[in-house]
């Protein structure tokens, strides 16, 4: 079992730079970034707030124009897990967008619900004991998702912006599925936690297929435990996220999409009696959006939840 596991892991670290997989990475209408979950037992309940920015109608070799536009995208999310027994988890996530755009051609903002997404996993693997005089522990969930199309998807923006990636929207109009993997092993107080999420879009009825997605994210930690009443627990470590291109009509590309980003992440979580809340900062160190016609900067998540 052991061997598996380990097969596993070296699997998905190996798919991290191979994978070429609706949006332009991290912004917009669906990111799936998880990093280390909340502690609980049972089941928790919580917010997330997630800033992040995108610069848009680049030039052909990614510099401004008279139409290059701003574009934030900010997100208050209720999310929650459920763990049903010691196998099953279930994770929901229910955001409202705050979108904004600025040009000197023109502002704009749109506000409102995004897509609803529910995630199941399954405990394939787990295992507690001693290395030495040391304690290890592992873990390793696998499952899938639904993404439902709750969110205002406006076809104009498409046909307006022929130049920029068909970001600027609420949702997608799409009911889209997700694969996900959580991989976490920790040698005493030091641990790795590995979450991979694999996209799969379907076409809306406006005849618009975002790119299928991939999102890996890989994190160091360390617990530190404060007169046994709190947990704090820094970590670091890297986020990639990857898009094929967009299709239309089934099957013509869209040229202004696509593309990938790798971010050095750095936070903190916190964890005390009846209470969990967490921030990470995520700093943009390589990416190629859009054929060069989009650029991301850098982005910030924090939480807070409630475990019972």
């Amino acid at each position: 079992m052991k061997k598996k596991i380990m097969i596993t892991v070296v699997l998905i670290m190996i798919g991290i730079p191979a994978t070429r997989a609706c949006d332009i990475c991290g912004c917009g209408v669906g990111s799936y970034y998880l990093g280390i979950l909340p502690e609980y037992n049972k089941r928790f309940l919580g917010m997330r707030y997630q800033y992040k920015s995108l610069r848009t109608h680049l030039g052909p070799i990614g510099e401004r124009t008279p139409i290059t536009a701003d574009e934030t995208y900010q997100s208050a999310e209720l999310w929650g897990g459920w763990n049903f027994g010691n196998r099953f988890r279930v994770l929901a996530f229910v955001p409202y967008n705050f979108n904004k755009r600025e040009s000197q051609t023109g502002n704009g903002t749109k506000t409102g619900l995004g897509d609803i997404a529910v995630m199941a996993y399954y405990k394939l693997f787990d295992h507690k004991g001693n290395l030495g005089e040391r304690l290890l522990v592992q873990s390793l969930w696998i499952g899938g998702g639904i993404k439902v199309p709750t969110g205002k998807y406006e076809p104009s923006e498409r046909l307006a912006v022929s130049e920029s990636p068909n970001n600027f929207q609420l949702g997608t109009a799409s009911t889209d599925f997700t694969l996900n993997v959580a991989y976490d092993i920790r040698y005493n107080d030091m641990g790795i936690n590995t979450n991979v999420n694999y996209k799969i879009n379907t076409e809306n009825k406006y005849d618009y297929r975002y790119g299928n997605k991939f999102t890996s994210n890989v994190l160091a930690y360390y617990k530190l435990r404060i007169a046994n009443k709190v947990t704090l627990a820094p970590n670091i470590g890297l986020l990639y996220e990857t898009a094929a291109k967009d299709v239309e009509s089934e099957k013509y590309d869209v040229a202004i999409s696509g593309g990938y980003s790798l971010s050095a992440v750095g936070g903190v979580e916190v964890a005390m009696k009846g209470l969990s809340f967490g921030v990470n900062y995520q700093n943009v160190r390589s990416q190629d959006l859009a054929g060069g016609r989009a650029h991301a900067g850098n982005r910030v998540m924090v939480h807070i939840s409630l475990p019972f």
